[in-house]
């Protein structure tokens, strides 16, 4: 970004009297990287209008603005730019003509999309600039309700003559159309699982988004028998089995996204009930980075990972991120000099280059079974995805002592409760002292939307609320001592953020991270583990003596900073 373009884009700002000089030097030496970076920080940091700075930028670089806003484009337009590289470049289609396509753009430097556009058209590119909040009000037409979906369908059945009686084309519509749509929205919303679920009089499809379920269609009674054939069909199971679960899997791939289903087929009482849950196998996993720990938290995980032998233990109840949490770190430590094995219930996801076997209890492939071969395959990291009972711990145990690095998970409420878990399968104290790294813990929490969350303060009910669950002094100085509060701060000042709602995301929220806590077996824990004192004894010394910050404390520092709210905390507190 050349020099000039920042000055005169600050000086046209400084004269709109959108900025003082005080701000256009404290922007200049922070030194944004592009021109669209420096916009963000505009908008973000100095709330600058974002129209006044998109028509500014315009301006400088001599290019025409162009106002979206309440704009509806067209269906034939809007699909000439597939919706994942318009989210991705944020660009979008807006008019064309017979020898050119209009664009709007908001990063006005990236060339490679307006290149790439122009060749998928074949035809000359007309770029305008437009504010990202614009764009980002655009890119929601590219999603339309599965209610209106299915309307369209079935209209299109009755037009072409699939369906003889307009009355009946609800239960008679192409039951194949019906379930790709359920499909394709539960992938564009970001859905964990879809519930197709039979009851007296319909069949009820629910999401799961962001941890809550929520009603997304209702449908005649009639279509669940055909869909569920369809789904057995995908999933390769026995259509003609109505009296037994059964469970399968298949994927749907385009150039937007890769997405494995994990299906789970139960009878229920009015049919059979059909749970699928939604494995995204882009290649995108998460990253140890990108999970939401805390950098203290991040660099005690990484330290015992890298260790050559011993194991990681991550525990929580379903549902509350452990694998995801373990496939991050198999992630990175699957380099080329290392053999990975892996033995799971089921397999989530698949890693190149990871050797994963899938437990089958009905032939005696049992995790212990399992676990007993997999150390015959001159393995240097092992992932177990779930110590259930004596023999399995006995066998990782051995394994860690064997010179094997052993990730596994446990249902425990804290990192402190795996010890007694441990102990009640027979595993002796000294044998958990030798061989645990670490021992974390973790939940799932919602995330705040970005775009809409708004800063307030504790208020004096609120504050009565938290302290029924939080030694109020002890947190504010563990706040103090993480420095995400003031040093002089009261509770009367210290920020918290309030879900609003708005078009790009779900009842305030987008996305979910994880809470966390993480003790760390140091000599002196190791003699207390050793000792076979309390969990609570353990986790006070890791607190005083590692200065541990709880799951819950690390909860409300993601508060602070704006990440998730207090109700969110409160509800993981309850468990």
């Amino acid at each position: 970004m050349a020099d000039t373009e920042i000055t005169t884009l600050l000086q046209v700002l400084v004269q709109q009297q959108a900025l003082t000089d005080e701000q256009v030097k404290a922007i200049t030496e922070s030194q944004p990287a592009t021109l669209h970076d420096l916009t963000r920080l505009l908008i973000g940091e100095y709330n600058v209008d974002d129209n006044l700075v998109t028509r500014a930028l315009a301006a400088v670089m001599n290019m025409p603005y162009v106002e979206l806003r309440g704009q509806v484009i067209a269906r034939d337009v809007l699909g000439i730019i597939p919706e994942s590289t318009a989210r991705e470049h944020l660009i979008v289609p807006y008019d064309q003509t017979e020898t050119v396509l209009r664009v709007a753009m908001a990063d006005p430097t990236d060339r490679q999309i307006i290149e790439f556009v122009r060749k998928k058209v074949d035809r000359p590119i007309e770029v305008a600039l437009c504010s990202e909040s614009a764009i980002r009000e655009i890119l929601n037409q590219y999603q339309e309700s599965l209610e209106i979906e299915l309307k369209n369908i079935i209209q299109e059945a009755v037009a072409s003559g699939e369906v003889a009686d307009d009355s009946k084309a609800a239960e008679d519509v192409p039951i194949i159309r019906v379930v790709d749509a359920i499909l394709k929205h539960a992938v564009l919303q970001h859905a964990s699982d879809i519930h197709i679920e039979p009851l007296e009089d319909k069949v009820l499809v629910r999401y799961r988004i962001d941890g809550l379920l929520a009603d997304k269609l209702v449908l005649p009674k009639k279509m669940i028998v055909g869909i569920v054939a369809r789904i057995k069909i995908l999933s390769n199971l026995k259509i003609d089995e109505h009296r037994l679960p059964q469970d399968g899997r298949f994927k749907i791939s385009n150039d937007e996204f890769q997405v494995a289903f994990r299906v789970s087929i139960l009878p229920v009482f009015d049919g059979e009930k059909i749970v699928m849950r939604l494995l995204d196998e882009s290649g995108h996993g998460l990253g140890l980075d990108d999970i939401g720990m805390t950098p203290k938290a991040l660099n005690v995980l990484r330290r015992n990972l890298n260790k050559p032998h011993g194991m990681v233990l991550v525990t929580g109840p379903t549902g509350s991120g452990k694998t995801t949490t373990l496939y991050a770190a198999m992630k990175e430590l699957n380099t080329p000099d290392v053999n990975i094995s892996t033995i799971e219930d089921p397999i989530e996801y698949r890693m190149p280059r990871v050797n994963q076997t899938q437990v089958k209890p009905q032939i005696g492939l049992t995790f212990a079974n399992g676990l007993r071969s997999l150390v015959r395959q001159d393995p240097d990291i092992i992932m177990v995805g779930e110590i259930r009972d004596a023999e399995t711990a006995s066998l990782a145990i051995n394994a860690a002592l064997t010179g094997h690095l052993v990730l596994s998970t446990l249902h425990t409420n804290s990192a402190a409760g795996a010890l007694p878990r441990l102990l009640d399968m027979g595993v002796e104290p000294f044998l958990v002292a030798s061989t645990a790294n670490a021992l974390m813990a973790q939940r799932l929490v919602r995330r705040l939307c970005d775009k809409c969350r708004k800063q307030t303060t504790i208020t004096k009910p609120l504050l009565d609320t938290i302290s029924q669950v939080f030694h109020m002094e002890r947190l504010l100085e563990t706040l103090k001592r993480e420095q995400v509060v003031g040093a002089t701060d009261a509770w009367e000042t210290v920020p918290v953020f309030q879900a609003v709602g708005c078009s790009l995301c779900s009842g305030g929220y987008k996305g979910r991270l994880g809470i966390y806590e993480i003790i760390e077996m140091t000599p002196s824990i190791q003699q207390l583990v050793s000792s076979n004192v309390t969990a609570q004894k353990v986790e006070e010394a890791a607190r005083t003596e590692q200065q541990m910050v709880t799951m819950l404390e690390d909860g409300f520092i993601k508060v602070v900073t704006g990440l998730t709210t207090v109700e969110e905390v409160l509800r993981v507190a309850k468990e």
